[in-house]
C-alpha cells in the first residue's frame, strides 16, 4: 500500500466525495513524505477527536498540511556558502542553539 492509500482508506471511511480521489492523489503527490505523513496524523486525530474534517478530500489534505514557517532559516555552513561571512546581513539575524550546541541564521 503507498501512503496515498492509506490516507484515502482514512478519508473513505470518513465519508468524503469520491469523485475528488484524482484531484486529491495530485495534491498528496507534491507533500514530501514528513508533510505527508504529518498531514495524515492530524487527520486522523482530529478524526478520532471528533473534530472537523471536510468531507471535500482536497479541501481535507489542504486544511491539515503543516503551515510553512514564517521565516526563512539557514545552517551556519548554508549561510557562509551563500553570503562569504558570518556577519549578519539583508535582515537575517544570527541565533545560537545551546541544546543543539549550534548557530543558525533566521531571517523574519
Amino acid at each position: 500500500m503507498t501512503s496515498f492509500d492509506f490516507l484515502w482508506k482514512l478519508l473513505d471511511e470518513h465519508g468524503v466525495i469520491e469523485r475528488y480521489k484524482g484531484d486529491c492523489l495530485d495534491l498528496w503527490n507534491t507533500l514530501t513524505l514528513d508533510q505527508q505523513r504529518a498531514t495524515y496524523r492530524s487527520i486522523r486525530d482530529k478524526i478520532k477527536a471528533g473534530q472537523f474534517v471536510n468531507y471535500h478530500p482536497v479541501k481535507a489534505v489542504r486544511d491539515n498540511m503543516p503551515k510553512p514557517p514564517k521565516y526563512k532559516v539557514l545552517s551556519f555552513n548554508d549561510y557562509y556558502a551563500r553570503f562569504g561571512t558570518t556577519e549578519p546581513r539583508d535582515g537575517w539575524v544570527r541565533t545560537f542553539l545551546p541544546d543543539q550546541q549550534k548557530t543558525i541564521y533566521i531571517k523574519k
